[in-house]
């Protein structure tokens, strides 16, 4: 994922400003605003390192020189240096915490993401590890892009990428069937079609319809197994992917791979990530 550098300087001094106020009042009270510093932004654990470009971006955007110690995908170890900074102490101790929320979120749902992305390759499967849309309101492009740096797949990433027919579109039109048919009649041919279904039977009617992805919504692997043993039985396997989604964690991911999915995705990747404990500290006094 990329943005244009200014579209994303803009996002970061959003983030700034919210934080700020009207001003970083213990900082202004003691710290001169002539002093000038060396600091390093650390890893205080292991982990696989997200967001150095969005954190440089705003060091740069400030005035403070930046040096990065590592890559965007790198795996680290506690203790080690990410970013090097030097410039006016009053503006890096401001910006401190809107430098450090970033970089640990992004560090954290990356290193989750590859945690899971590498436990199913361990154990032989290729199913994708996705995302879903419920990130953090203004976090969705930091959130997905972490996930996309630790191997996952970001799923949508707006309403407008793909169409998505769930539960509630179809108990307003009435069914499977008819929503896919008037969905396909109308939309481009640029769009994939995905439904969320609750049973087998209803697995089964929407890949009859048309739909280029089913979803199995809080279906157990059993239930899961069960559906694409169905699909395969009724010769509509190949036509569709299958994605399963809800209740899935790190612990049940591989009942849910071995069921025989294609996809399989996450809420808990963007809904509540443990951050990655990411610290800065000041090295030298003037620079």
């Amino acid at each position: 994922m990329f943005l244009p550098q200014k579209v994303l300087e803009e996002k970061m001094l959003a983030f700034l400003k919210e934080d700020v106020g009207l001003g970083d009042i213990t900082t202004s009270i003691l710290i001169s605003p002539h002093e000038t510093v060396k600091a390093k932004v650390v890893a205080r654990e292991n982990g696989v390192v997200a967001g150095i470009r969005e954190a440089s971006t705003l060091l740069k955007a400030l005035g403070l020189k930046v040096k990065a110690r590592v890559s965007d995908g790198e795996e680290v170890h506690k203790a080690t240096v990410l970013l090097e900074i030097r410039g006016n102490a009053q503006t890096l101790l401001t910006a401190e915490r809107t430098l450090l929320n970033i970089l640990s979120r992004m560090s954290g749902i990356a290193t989750k993401t590859k945690r899971l992305v590498e436990k199913l390759k361990k154990a032989g499967f290729t199913t994708k590890v996705t995302s879903t849309r419920k990130t953090a309101p203004g976090l969705a492009y930091f959130d997905k892009k972490a996930v996309e740096t630790g191997g996952g797949d970001t799923h949508r990433l707006h309403l407008d990428d793909m169409i998505l027919i769930k539960d509630n579109h179809i108990t307003i039109i009435g069914n499977i069937t008819k929503a896919v048919k008037k969905t396909r009649k109308t939309v481009s041919f640029s769009k994939k079609i995905e439904v969320e279904v609750s049973t087998v039977k209803e697995a089964v009617e929407a890949a009859k319809a048309g739909a280029d992805i089913v979803m199995l919504d809080n279906f157990s692997p059993e239930q899961a197994k069960k559906a694409v043993k169905t699909l395969e039985k009724e010769g509509l396997r190949e036509k569709v992917l299958i994605e399963a989604s809800g209740g899935i964690t790190e612990n049940n991911i591989i009942k849910y791979a071995s069921t025989g999915v294609d996809i399989i995705s996450l809420g808990e990747l963007t809904h509540s990530p443990k951050s990655l404990d990411i610290s800065l500290q000041i090295t030298k006094i003037g620079t």
